[in-house]
């Protein structure tokens, strides 16, 4: 998760457990542990680590946050020996920078989607610590039973969903706009539902230019169909450029001013947290496009790296934490899954962790995460960004019809990528 980082680390210094790192008091040297958690999610971090109880070296916790890719950076004594990496489409790319996972836990049953990633000619470069299920929409069932409706099996019916509470006066979505990987994980979902072989096409390829592919430009329209609708955001596209990932949860449990929300399985600490209304908490996942083809599953996740050099101790935490109790004290807090693993969950969780091991659903990996810069932040998360802004302003366009505003606006979208491809 990637949300609401910048703020956390800019008051938050470096934590050491299990003692003092060796370069302040002399001592073995700590394994530092890159992570990009922060929050409610690197505490429950140091609960995992003190739960794996005595040992014989310090570790040192790093928090990176959006930063985390920096520590690929040159070598140096600071470099982390663990990267906690919350985007593992990039192993493939820093395949020269990465030793091999000891073979004693190399060896432990993956499902295929992580397989792909993370072994390359037989050797394997990553483990799965945590992984995140990417198509969960988080919802107040009292309001849906307020307004007469029920969750979507449909597309469609989502959008009619959203037409019927905002006649009823109730908002039906909070949009968390200011952390550009929630649009990304809007957009995958749709693209997915809509055009699964161009998803998987994009997320192999070399060089992908997603801007060749009216496939993209269709799921764009779908997607600017439902943010254009009027009063279908909370605060409307202003507010939702501002809000981040917590906020928008809040929004929805705490404030009760938005209906639902898409968020992945990591809300749920925070939605128990503030809800209103503990027993007023409902969960659905996204709804097939259209009647008859497999719901969209999108996966990410966090995989445990080895830096160049990787040192013995490294080499001993990634054991440790690889144990299938380790994240047991994660899991008790909530917002954690463990691939392949559907037991010892919240209801709302077990449902999710039973999607992610079925094989008859459409699941494929965060597509952003695959694609390198063109799916970060100067990226995917830019055009996402100026598109909803544009389909939000109906009024800077004429005719001011929304069919047009959404065409004009999925036109400049597919233009800014081509630019972005080129560069």
């Amino acid at each position: 998760m990637r949300s609401s980082r910048r703020a956390f680390l800019a008051t938050t210094a470096t934590l050491v457990l299990a003692g003092c790192s060796s370069d302040v008091l002399g001592l073995r040297r700590a394994v530092r542990v890159a992570v990009s958690w922060s929050g409610e999610e690197l505490r429950a971090f140091h609960q995992v680590l003190d739960h794996l109880g005595s040992l014989e070296y310090p570790i040192e916790v790093v928090p990176l946050g959006d930063d985390i890719s920096t520590a690929f950076g040159a070598r140096s004594p600071r470099r982390p020996d663990i990267v906690m990496l919350p985007q593992p489409g990039l192993v493939p790319r820093h395949l020269d920078d990465l030793e091999p996972m000891p073979s004693d836990i190399a060896s432990q049953r993956r499902t295929p989607l992580w397989k792909d990633l993370l072994v390359h000619d037989g050797t394997t470069y990553g483990v799965p610590f945590k992984s995140a299920h990417k198509s969960a929409v988080w919802y107040r069932p009292s309001v849906f039973r307020q307004a007469g409706v029920r969750p979507p099996r449909l597309w469609s019916e989502w959008l009619t969903l959203n037409q019927t509470l905002t006649r009823a006066g109730i908002t039906p979505l909070s949009l968390a706009a200011g952390d550009g990987w929630v649009l990304t994980d809007f957009l995958e979902n749709v693209l997915l539902g809509t055009a699964p072989k161009v998803y998987a096409d994009l997320a192999t390829a070399t060089h992908p230019r997603p801007s060749q592919y009216p496939e993209f430009a269709a799921a764009l329209r779908l997607l600017g169909a439902m943010w254009s609708a009027p009063g279908v955001l909370a605060g409307g596209v202003k507010a939702s450029l501002v809000q981040q990932f917590p906020d928008a949860l809040v929004e929805v449990f705490g404030h009760r001013k938005a209906a639902m929300v898409l968020a992945s399985d990591f809300a749920e600490p925070v939605v128990r947290s503030f809800a209103a209304d503990p027993f007023d908490i409902g969960l659905f996942t996204f709804p097939p496009m259209t009647s008859g083809v497999a719901a969209p599953v999108v996966v990410g996740g966090d995989v445990m790296v080895l830096p160049k050099p990787a040192t013995d101790d490294a080499r001993d935490l990634v054991r440790r934490l690889s144990m299938p109790a380790a994240p047991d004290p994660w899991i008790k807090v909530g917002g954690f899954l463990v691939d392949g693993r559907t037991t010892g969950y919240s209801p709302e969780l077990t449902r999710l962790a039973e999607q992610l091991t079925n094989p008859g659903d459409q699941l494929q990996f965060d597509l952003s995460d695959r694609l390198g810069g063109l799916g970060g932040i100067n990226g995917l998360w830019r055009v996402l960004t100026d598109f909803l802004i544009a389909v939000g302003r109906p009024g800077d366009f004429a005719p001011d019809t929304v069919d047009d505003v959404v065409e004009a606006a999925v036109g400049k979208a597919m233009a800014a990528l081509r630019t972005v491809e080129e560069n």
